[in-house]
């Protein structure tokens, strides 16, 4: 069962554009807020180079219709408003869960395909690997530091108590 499109996607150039824009409106809104590049920045940036990576193996015929279900779910993840971190109530911070969850269904990817096959969808500055061992080193961190992580920390223990 393969996906076929309704509609062809754009040129690689608006697609391209896209992807700049994203980066740039990213960058743009956290130097606004902190005055400077804040230590988040880097790992906000990873959010436009997982959205590219999903989308472009979602669309390679080398992977199964089982794992581009997956690659569906972390997509439609990344484009609903509603997540537990949305983006427009808290900017661009709102993209750390998206990219907690594009990480995981890379990480899957990785497990099932040889890594060549993900990393040809790969656009980010550093290597797809090590990428990943950065987002996944510093999510635990990141997340405790939201309010958000707070609040749902709370309902979390009150949850189990109960």
């Amino acid at each position: 069962m393969d996906i076929e499109l309704k509609k062809e996607l754009p040129p690689y150039e608006e697609q391209r554009d896209f992807y700049e824009k994203l980066r740039s409106k990213i960058t743009t809104y956290v130097d606004s807020k902190t005055g400077k590049k804040g230590k988040v920045t880097p790992y906000l940036l990873f959010a436009p180079d997982l959205f590219h990576l999903l989308v472009k193996s979602l669309l390679d015929n080398r992977i199964d219709s089982k794992s581009k279900t997956i690659i569906g779910s972390g997509i439609l993840y990344f484009i609903t408003p509603i997540d537990v971190l949305p983006e427009g109530l808290i900017g661009p911070g709102g993209f750390i869960d998206d990219i907690i969850v594009a990480t995981f269904v890379v990480n899957i990817l990785l497990n099932r395909f040889s890594q060549d096959i993900i990393e040809e969808h790969w656009t980010g500055d550093e290597k797809l690997l090590h990428a990943l061992k950065k987002i996944a080193e510093t999510s635990d961190s990141l997340l405790g530091k939201l309010p958000a992580s707070s609040l749902l920390g709370r309902f979390i223990k009150k949850k189990k108590k109960a």
